[in-house]
């Protein structure tokens, strides 16, 4: 919100700089995010008239004028406004004047021709706003020439552009500001009290019916007739312009006046069309949810289409108005309106915040009533629009209705209890100077009742303490009361305590090896991904939101792999090629014993991991299912970790015949596998993409172990190894895994790696059989292997293989 220093002096007295106010409210949580100090934009612009203009006698547009700035001289100035004309009083930038605006420093010069020792000014030279496409002409007479331009323009002001929290609704207003600043500095308040309106006549054709309470608590609606519709005076435009709101009429800125000093949105209906929309000299005013697809007419000009959950303000059932965000253009104020309807109402914040999402608007009343306005000040602030609408435009009040639903009066405020010692103890202690202290009674007393609270002593150092009306939203608890306190002696003013001795910090282990397992996995090409949790529900098994904000996020993810797919679909629909990436998060789902989360790692792969292609004449290969199940395993080598894979066809999104359930110590880790052929066609996707997810739980605690954690030194061998080759014929069912496992155990003691490099199936192999070929490294430690060591470990290993599973031996 942007604060007028001149306007805030009417209201408390300020004897700090703007520079000082700021960082006072800043440091109380008011952010001020800029000062913007408009004398210095005309600083050396005077009053000046224009006491004869003649045409330039080299350029058609220009004009040379004789201007009396009340100096000993009369200046020659060449202007090149269509408006400049004799007898008029404008502002005049005299030599040496620099203007920041535009950037311009005035010199003495030439045009084309003639000499000009000055600058006739418009309001945008000025800095100001404006309608007028030329020079400004000011309206008033018999102005002192030579003086001081600022006070006539609103420019001997200095803006702050203040920022309230959230929580802060009254911030939203002079009035709160200035309360604000009297709490801070300790500095008279003076808040004009609004005097009793006059109301000429009693019953009239106005009703207020079908008010939604629970919508609005509060409708006044008040009928004014004989009003004359005019500019406001400048004091009334100079604020709103301050305040970057633009003047329109009289009436329509008074509603905005009110609205920045008192927080209280306010709206004016012009009362004929408004009868005319009602088809009938009786109007009756109601509140309402909307029904689906009427239609309204905002004063933006835009035809919006409404749902059930916007809140409409009607004339005879028929809408007028977006409750609380804007109004309608079929009942708006205009230069013939004689007659109006004013409406002072209090709406529901969040039916104003559902309304104003829902067709995309926000409006000043909007974000006014989403914060909460002030119930207790509602008929202040309209007793307030109406004297100055009788003030400034004549209006005669004839006729007044209320429908209010508003609590008791004695509710309006509360009682909350209030402990020295539990301030004392949040707060910590306070810088004396040489020593530290604590918060005193006087100090709680003194800062509580410049806010506006009532205190009550219940004890020594305990309080109960009423809070304000236009408080209520924000201070509910103690909690709350310290928290002021804190904010209002100054957050600086406490001592910081710091450890007596200082730790060295540290990861948990888990974090430790989540961070490995990330690092391994980025090693081997993957990019790290992160996705919502929140999807479209699509299974039964999924937790739905009950109150989600789109529909197409109402549900928690049961699985990473569905999201991956997704993400490996659109970076080829926007040309960055097949995906390699791996994503770790938590998952959700419901069983039968309730709610239930766990994290999960999960992968999608399928882009060509070479960087150079040139040697296949720039084209990508595609990834193999063992390429792609080798990067699983190299990090699982580089974490110590051993896993054996295991057939598997569970997962319908993965090809029956390529997918593997990961194990590790007899822990079922996960799935790995190729995406179905139906799953591929449905999302366009390449052959070769495979897909893995694991738990991460699980891989934690195969690694949690000491063997893994801190593993033991073995001395590498400076013998050579004694390389035997193995070939035989087994069924295609028979797993490499299962092979290499019985390998192992058989050759343990000297076999060293087991390796397969070959498998062929068709000509001369049997049906339903492959060929194998291994390549067993055996090596001592020791000494060279002779061939009567090595051989006797070799036949064990072809033994056991007969033995288990039966195999045609080729070699």
């Amino acid at each position: 919100m942007r604060i007028s220093l001149n306007w805030l002096r009417e209201l408390v007295e300020i004897k700090l700089s703007p520079e000082e106010l700021a960082e006072t409210l800043t440091m109380a949580g008011f952010e001020v995010e800029d000062i913007e100090d408009r004398r210095t934009w005309a600083n050396g612009v005077v009053v000046g008239k224009v006491l004869e203009r003649q045409p330039h006698p080299n350029a058609d547009k220009l004009s040379v004028c004789q201007v009396d700035v009340g100096g000993d001289e009369i200046l020659n100035i060449v202007c090149g406004a269509a408006n400049v004309r004799a007898d008029i009083y404008v502002p005049v930038a005299t030599t040496g004047t620099y203007l920041p605006n535009i950037d311009l420093k005035i010199k003495p010069a030439k045009l084309r021709g003639v000499p000009s020792n000055g600058m006739i000014c418009s309001l945008k030279e000025l800095g100001l706003p404006t309608d007028v496409d030329g020079i400004h002409i000011f309206t008033q007479e018999n102005l002192p020439l030579g003086s001081d331009v600022r006070p006539l323009l609103g420019l001997d002001d200095v803006i702050l552009d203040l920022t309230a929290t959230a929580n802060r609704a009254d911030a939203l207003s002079m009035v709160g500001v200035a309360r604000e600043v009297a709490a801070l500095t300790g500095e008279k308040l003076s808040i004009p009290e609004p005097g009793d309106v006059v109301i000429t006549k009693g019953a009239g054709n106005l009703t207020l019916q079908s008010i939604d309470s629970q919508a609005s608590p509060a409708y006044i609606g008040t009928v004014i007739e004989l009003v004359k519709i005019a500019p406001s005076p400048d004091w009334l435009q100079q604020r709103l312009r301050a305040a970057g709101v633009r003047p329109i009429n009289n009436v329509v800125d008074i509603t905005n006046y009110v609205l920045l000093e008192w927080g209280q949105p306010l709206h004016a209906f012009d009362w004929q069309r408004l009868q005319s929309v009602a088809s009938g000299e009786n109007v009756a005013i109601g509140v309402r949810l909307a029904d689906a697809g009427e239609f309204l007419k905002t004063l933006d000009g835009q035809t919006r289409t409404l749902t059930t959950q916007n809140l409409l303000i009607t004339a005879n059932n028929r809408p007028i108005a977006l409750g609380g965000v804007m109004g309608g253009e079929e009942t708006e104020v205009h230069e013939g309106t004689q007659s109006l309807v004013l409406e002072a109402a209090l709406f529901d914040s969040v039916a104003i915040r559902r309304s104003s999402r829902s067709v995309g608007l926000r409006s000043e009343a909007s974000g006014r009533y989403e914060r909460g306005v002030n119930r207790a000040e509602l008929e202040t602030a309209n007793r307030r629009a109406l004297l100055l609408i009788s003030e400034l435009a004549g209006g005669v009040i004839v006729q007044q209705e209320i429908a209010d639903s508003r609590p008791a009066k004695s509710t309006w405020s509360h009682s909350i209890a209030l402990r020295l010692d539990r301030i004392n103890q949040v707060l910590g202690p306070i810088d004396l100077g040489e020593e530290p202290g604590e918060l005193e009674a006087k100090d709680v007393e003194r800062i509580l009742t410049a806010l506006g609270c009532q205190l009550t002593a219940t004890g020594e150092g305990s309080w109960t303490v009423t809070v304000p009306p236009y408080r209520y939203r924000d201070l509910e608890r103690e909690i709350d009361l310290i928290e002021e306190i804190a904010r209002l002696y100054g957050y600086d003013k406490f001592c910081d305590t710091l450890p007596d001795k200082a730790e060295a910090g540290y990861l948990p282990l888990d974090q430790e090896l989540i961070r490995q397992l990330r690092a391994f996995l980025r090693a081997e090409g993957l990019t790290e991904l992160i996705h919502y949790s929140l999807v479209k529900p699509e299974e039964e098994r999924q937790i739905v939101l009950t109150n989600p904000l789109f529909a197409e996020y109402s549900a928690l993810r049961t699985d990473l792999i569905a999201g991956l797919v997704d993400a490996f679909k659109y970076n080829l629909e926007q040309g960055n090629g097949s995906l390699n990436g791996f994503e770790i998060g938590r998952i959700f789902w419901l069983e039968e014993e309730g709610l239930l989360e766990a994290d999960a790692l999960g992968g999608i792969m399928g882009g060509d991991c070479t960087l150079g292609k040139w040697s296949r004449s720039g084209g990508e290969e595609p990834m193999t299912w063992f390429e792609a199940k080798g990067i699983l395993e190299s990090v699982f080598r580089q974490l110590g970790l051993e896993v054996e894979f295991q057939p598997d066809h569970r997962d319908s999104r993965l090809h029956p015949g390529r997918t593997a359930s990961l194990w590790s110590r007899g822990n079922r880790l996960g799935t790995f596998g190729q995406l179905h052929p139906q799953l591929r066609r449905e999302k366009d996707l390449p052959d070769s993409v495979y897909a893995f997810q694991l738990n991460i739980e699980e891989i934690l605690k195969s690694l949690d172990l000491d063997e893994i954690l801190m593993p033991k030194f073995h001395s590498y061998s400076t013998y050579p190894a004694s390389d035997r080759d193995l070939a035989f014929f087994a069924p295609v069912k028979l797993t490499v895994a299962e092979i290499e496992k019985v390998i192992t155990k058989a050759g343990k003691g000297l076999l060293e790696s087991v390796e397969l490099f070959d498998e062929y199936r068709g000509e001369n192999v049997p049906p339903g059989q492959r060929s194998l070929a291994f390549r067993l490294n055996y090596r001592a430690s020791d000494r060279t292997l002779t061939e009567a060591e090595v051989q006797p470990v070799h036949n064990q290993v072809r033994d056991a293989l007969v033995e288990k599973f039966g195999v045609s031996l080729r070699s």
